[in-house]
């Protein structure tokens, strides 16, 4: 048990340990910071928000750890149960789930969204489906047209409740490892033509979302960028170099609304400044490195396109919510990972991040094997074969 143990612990990608640790954190610093005096003011408890916050980061870490101890090959065999159970929540949600804030997105009471765990399932789902086809992924009959059926179902049903920012993020997930599997880049384009023309039809149909792009249309052309993302921006400029200090920023004393979600990165760069921020996409950045590094040497073709879902997911979501704040894409709500407030985004993506340890973990296991194999010792008087071999 205690060799085990021991090997266990050589396997850990340590590298990627560190950033999660970082950005988790900052998170939680700025997750107390931003919402101490909402929480006093609406639950007599300045510490209402952070406490949950701090229970969701445990289940998070236990999820990590399981996703990191199993073999990721196992995700694999159960890909097709996992998708029809998301697909049944999902549908469940539109049946029973109460409306909030205009949409709806939650079961329980508002403590968990099928969204946010939609979008693991449908990687490893994904990532299955993909690395089965082999060279076949290049004809329409096989490759595109099954895979947009299958893209568009799921996206369908999370627009209905209505949840753009989640639809597009998935899709946008989707066609990233379509093309890291080996996708034709003519079905690419026509990929991309017919699902912007789609997304763009339904947030012509909407109201809510429609307003939103016209809004942001009109401040390119020297409009109102509207109430929110001036807010987002003012806070931005308060904080300049180095920031107000850590808990001294006031955008978040009821100017900001629910400044501990969507919009905590306006609270970071006013409290820590273009120093913090860059901080933490500095993090961002080195998790991409890290999680394409670990796709590149994975063993197989599942885990690489699993690894590189993984790595576009978090950091097509990071990058969304920083250009929503800077006023680069049109208003949404999509949170910050690691870093906002909220329960099933935080442990799903711990939980997505434990996935990744276990792609890298599983590498090292089969690198040591086959170095193992190879390696005739000096007993025979040849020298040891080290294993060099990368994807």
């Amino acid at each position: 048990m205690a060799v085990y143990s021991r090997e266990f612990t050589k396997r850990i990608d340590y590298p990627l340990i560190i950033i999660l640790a970082s950005l988790l954190l900052i998170g939680l610093m700025m997750v107390y910071s931003s919402s101490f005096d909402f929480g006093y003011r609406v639950f007599d408890q300045p510490t209402y928000f952070f406490g949950r916050q701090i229970i969701w980061a445990l289940l998070g870490t236990a999820g990590m750890i399981v996703m990191m101890s199993v073999d990721y090959h196992t995700w694999q065999r159960f890909s097709i149960p996992l998708m029809g159970g998301i697909l049944f929540l999902l549908i469940l949600l539109l049946i029973v789930g109460q409306e909030r804030f205009g949409s709806v997105r939650a079961l329980w009471g508002g403590s968990v969204q099928p969204s946010e765990l939609s979008k693991l399932i449908i990687i490893i789902y994904v990532a299955d489906w993909l690395s089965s086809k082999g060279e076949r992924l290049r004809m329409v009959t096989y490759g595109l047209v099954p895979f947009a059926i299958l893209i568009g179902v799921v996206a369908g049903l999370i627009v209905m409740q209505p949840d753009f920012s989640t639809a597009i993020l998935i899709v946008v997930t989707a066609i990233a490892m379509f093309f890291i599997a080996g996708a034709d880049i003519v079905q690419l384009g026509i990929g991309f033509i017919f699902g912007g023309a789609t997304f763009g039809f339904l947030i012509s149909r909407s109201e809510h979302a429609l307003a939103r792009v016209k809004v942001y249309l009109g401040s390119l052309g020297g409009a109102d960028v509207g109430y929110h993302v001036q807010q987002n921006l003012d806070a931005l400029r308060a904080g300049r170099i180095t920031g107000t200090g850590l808990g001294d920023g006031v955008y978040k004393l009821g100017i900001l609304p629910l400044a501990h979600n969507d919009s905590i990165f306006a609270v970071l760069g006013e409290e820590l400044g273009l120093i913090g921020c860059l901080l933490v996409v500095g993090l961002f950045v080195a998790l991409a490195y890290r999680g394409f590094q670990i796709a590149l040497e994975a063993s197989d073709d599942f885990g690489t396109v699993l690894a590189a879902g993984l790595t576009c997911w978090l950091i097509f979501q990071a990058l969304i919510n920083v250009a929503v704040i800077t006023n680069t894409l049109p208003f949404t709500g999509i949170p910050l990972p690691f870093i906002s407030y909220g329960g099933s985004s935080l442990a799903v993506s711990m939980t997505g991040v434990g996935l990744l340890l276990g792609i890298s973990r599983g590498t090292l296991e089969e690198r040591s094997e086959e170095s193992a194999r190879y390696d005739f010792g000096r007993r025979d008087g040849r020298p040891r074969i080290s294993n060099s071999r990368r994807r």
